[in-house]
């Protein structure tokens, strides 16, 4: 819309030990479970309407070619080594087993169900070997450990430069990716592991490791530039203009939170590697989780609701993109439940965006004949428009700084500005100002059709319809009065209410559930609540319980607590953590030691996290 020369690539990640357990599952080879979920991918998105220039496959060939090229680069400039490494093996299947194929207690938290190299409880990385009590996934037998030679990247030599590039991106990255990055680093990098034992995935290409493949989440990354290198070869362009112009191009990137240091860390020190000039992150956009219906979404259960599921829903891809957008965890969790869809729908989209447009284009077409001029506007119009333009430049700068849904959230208000505009004015009696009022709602109507595109394009197409606009959406229409001696066809409905029933049998298919609530109470016995921002100065084992930790809690002064989350974090992970703690309630005495507060935590099936603030603010700041 801006004009500027953009591409919007993405892909299916095929290679690595999932692939090879799904394909194992469901009697598959690799490459035909690899088709089956591109197919249901790509025709999701397409039902979404996602319209990327290339969404891509890192089975293809390009893949291949450009990740073993890199990888000798790396090689080339003494950025690899070898090294013997004890890995877990199975008697029973009689393989090593990658990090997916086992099982066990996460070591730092000792979350009992840790999977692979990394726990989806605490987030931690570790050695897949140092589970403790692991199992095998495939067949649930006692893994042995053996000796076998692998290949590392050597990410210490990198820590300078990622420190520098991390720093020099701080005002453009997310808050959670700057500090997950910089925690990633400063607790020490480590080389990594790069080649694992299985079949499927890019051979290592050098003599004698001919039976390795690359760990999926070194592969996986450069399937961007392979997906370009497809994309330019189809286009007849060049995919170095992209990825070795770093001065000319801006790397943007969407993922979820667990996938930070793979992009932050990992994929940048393996491009600076090879000693070109290739074009490095320049924003990250990271999700923070969504939950359903007040747990964690689960294929394997029947919770929740997912892309191929969408389709047959019975509800509208856009209506379908509006949630997922003003849902969006930008900042914090999320949650998904029937009920809020059907308010958003009900109350947004159809009360407050469709009723604007309606109403406007119905009376225009009803008392105008759909014929709209231009004509005189009042001090006070074109301060309503200069505010309205207002709105659109903070709309603006949200999309540029990748808050998808806080600009969304910033059109919706347009739209409720226009509807408290054509109320004030009332064009149903205000005879004199008839015009007036419905020219200014029209073109109010066109910069909402035009700000929707990116989020709503098929509405955004059928709003435009409606206005009789012929021309392809740019941005430089957005601060223009754009409808002028033209008239607009009959105007039809954008959205239709989604109704209880829809929502009970919704609920039934996909296994949604209310939450229960404890007994309402009243607020003053809320207001009696002391409860304050903390930051955690110093975190202990308790000398007389294995379960307990003894917190030093700064909330101004130091209050000493005691706290049951030991199971989920170590004294090390504890200290310097702000945390809420609830400060006033009566001294207890547990074990021995004397507690003066509660930290306040969430808990599901999955663990303990405790509760934070999203920005910084003083200790002993209250919670409102």
């Amino acid at each position: 819309m801006k004009e500027e020369p953009i591409i919007y690539i993405c892909g299916t990640d095929e290679h690595g030990t999932a692939t090879e357990t799904v394909a194992m599952r469901e009697g598959m080879t690799p490459q035909e479970i690899c088709d089956k979920y591109y197919k249901i991918h790509k025709d999701s998105y397409e039902w979404l309407n996602i319209q990327f220039d290339l969404f891509g496959r890192t089975s293809r060939p390009y893949q291949h070619a450009i990740t073993q090229d890199i990888f000798l680069k790396l090689y080339e400039n003494g950025y690899i080594f070898e090294q013997e490494l004890e890995q877990t093996y199975c008697q029973e299947c009689e393989r090593f087993l990658a990090d997916r194929y086992i099982e066990g207690q996460c070591p730092h938290c000792g979350y009992e169900n840790a999977r692979g190299d990394q726990c989806e409880n605490c987030g931690k990385i570790y050695d897949s070997k140092d589970l403790i009590n692991a199992r095998c996934s495939l067949c649930g037998g006692t893994p042995i450990i053996r000796n076998t030679n692998h290949l590392f990247l050597d990410l210490p030599q990198f820590e300078e430069s990622l420190l520098s590039f991390i720093e020099s991106r701080k005002s453009t990255w997310s808050t959670n990716a700057v500090n997950f990055s910089l925690a990633w680093i400063r607790e020490g990098l480590e080389a990594r592991c790069i080649t694992r034992d299985l079949e499927w995935g890019v051979h290592v290409p050098l003599p004698g490791w001919e039976d390795k493949v690359f760990y999926v989440w070194f592969d996986a990354p450069i399937g961007y530039i392979s997906m370009t290198q497809e994309y330019c070869e189809k286009t007849g362009t060049d995919w170095e203009d992209w990825w070795k112009q770093p001065e000319e191009v801006k790397l943007y990137q969407f993922m979820g939170k667990d996938n930070i240091p793979f992009h932050t860390v990992i994929f940048p020190a393996t491009l600076m590697g090879t000693h070109e000039p290739y074009t490095l992150l320049h924003q990250i956009s990271v999700n923070e989780y969504i939950t359903y219906e007040g747990g964690p979404f689960s294929k394997s259960k029947g919770l929740g609701i997912f892309c191929d599921d969408v389709m047959t829903s019975g509800i509208s891809p856009e209506v379908w993109r509006y949630y997922l957008l003003i849902s969006r965890p930008e900042k914090q969790d999320s949650h998904f439940y029937w009920e809020d869809l059907q308010e958003k729908t009900n109350a947004e989209l159809v009360g407050n965006l469709g009723n604007f447009v309606f109403r406007t284009l119905s009376f225009t077409h009803r008392y105008l004949k759909g014929q709209i001029h231009e004509v005189p506007l009042t001090r006070e119009d074109t301060d309503f428009i200069a505010e309205v333009d207002e709105k659109i430049q903070t709309i603006e700068e949200l999309i540029e700084q990748c808050e998808l849904k806080s600009a969304l959230k910033e059109i919706m208000r347009v739209s409720r500005m226009g509807n408290q505009y054509f109320q004030e004015h009332e064009p149903w009696k205000q005879k004199d100002t008839q015009k007036k009022t419905l020219f200014i709602c029209v073109n109010l109507v066109a910069k909402l059709a035009l700000l929707l595109e990116p989020y709503l394009p098929i509405t955004s197409r059928a709003m435009r319809d409606q206005l009789g606009m012929k021309t392809e959406c740019t941005w430089s229409q957005v601060t223009e009065l754009p409808i002028s001696s033209t008239t607009i066809p009959e105007p039809h409905l954008l959205f239709t209410p989604i109704e209880d029933e829809a929502i009970t049998l919704l609920k039934k298919s996909h296994g949604g559930m209310k939450v229960k609530l404890k007994d309402q109470i009243p607020y003053t016995h809320f207001e009696k609540l002391d409860i304050r921002v903390g930051t955690i100065i110093k975190a202990e084992n308790h000398p007389n319980a294995d379960k307990l930790v003894v917190l030093t809690v700064d909330i101004g002064a130091p209050v000493t607590v005691v706290a049951g989350i030991k199971k989920w974090y170590t004294p090390e992970q504890l200290k310097g953590n702000r945390v809420i703690l609830l400060a006033n309630l009566e001294p207890v005495t547990l074990r021995g030691v004397q507690s003066n507060g509660m930290i306040l935590a969430a808990q599901d099936e999955n663990g303990v996290s405790l509760l934070t603030v999203d920005r910084d603010v003083e200790s002993g700041s209250p919670i409102l």
